[in-house]
């Protein structure tokens, strides 16, 4: 497989960053996922390291002890050129449900006279395709999703709110996410979801993983009634696809 050029540099005492391209695309994303796992099932001792990738980087957390970096860097470098493509987790297309009705579409008009479009076009585009889950962060459970349209790219607001409501699905840059809970935020709000895909009393808290792909799809406000109870009560059912790993 292919080998891109990386660079590794310290990240305090006890991590190590690895930094790949500085591009957003999904074989610079598919390399780190593989080079990650390659680490996990032949080169470090489970338990003992957290990998967390993001994008175009990959950071490497030893728990307990301090790393001596220039040894280690020779010795990542090492594995990277030897790393070989193995089986990946298995990845999933998520469908989730956003209702996009005043009430939850805070900044939608706002955004529809910058971007010179109307509400029904921005909805339009915003669920035309999927998005890759570049990263988990910000948040427990937050979501940064590539693959915006162009037509929707739009800054940050200039003043961030000091509550945003969880569920709520916003635009900032060239990305789109989901708030997993309530918290302040900056993002452009222009819907919410119905359903949460965070939940910390969970075994495993975050259903959607780096490297997974979500599309959104537009609900009425009963169905988005209907959801939460359905979510509530633990009967709601998440749609999701297997996609090639």
């Amino acid at each position: 497989m292919k080998n891109f050029p990386i660079s590794i540099r310290p990240f305090g005492i006890h991590a190590v960053l690895i930094e790949w391209p500085q591009e957003v695309n999904d074989k610079i994303l598919n390399d780190i996922l593989f080079f990650s796992a390659h680490l996990k099932k032949e080169c470090l001792h489970e338990g003992l390291w957290e990998l967390v990738p993001a994008y175009n980087s990959l950071t490497l957390i030893l728990r307990n002890d301090a790393i001596e970096f220039d040894a280690f860097k020779l010795q990542l470098a090492q594995w990277y050129g030897e790393k070989q493509e193995i089986m990946l987790e298995q990845k999933y297309l998520w469908r989730l449900p956003v209702c996009y009705e005043n009430e939850f579409a805070l900044d939608l008009n706002e955004i529809g006279e910058k971007l010179n479009k109307t509400p029904q076009e921005i909805i339009a585009l915003h669920t035309a395709n999927p998005y890759t889950v570049y990263g988990i962060g910000f948040l427990p459970g937050f979501m940064y999703l590539g693959g915006l349209p162009t037509e929707l790219e739009i800054p940050r607001r200039s003043t961030p709110r000091p509550k945003v409501n969880k569920g709520a699905v916003g635009l900032a840059g060239k990305q789109t996410g989901v708030y997993p809970q309530e918290s302040p935020g900056g993002w452009n709000i222009i819907g919410n979801c119905s359903v949460p895909i965070f939940n910390p009393k969970n075994e495993n808290p975050c259903l959607v993983k780096v490297g997974d792909k979500v599309q959104f799809y537009a609900i009425s406000k009963a169905e988005y009634d209907l959801h939460k109870i359905e979510a509530e009560v633990g009967i709601y059912q998440f749609e999701k696809i297997k996609i090639d790993a």
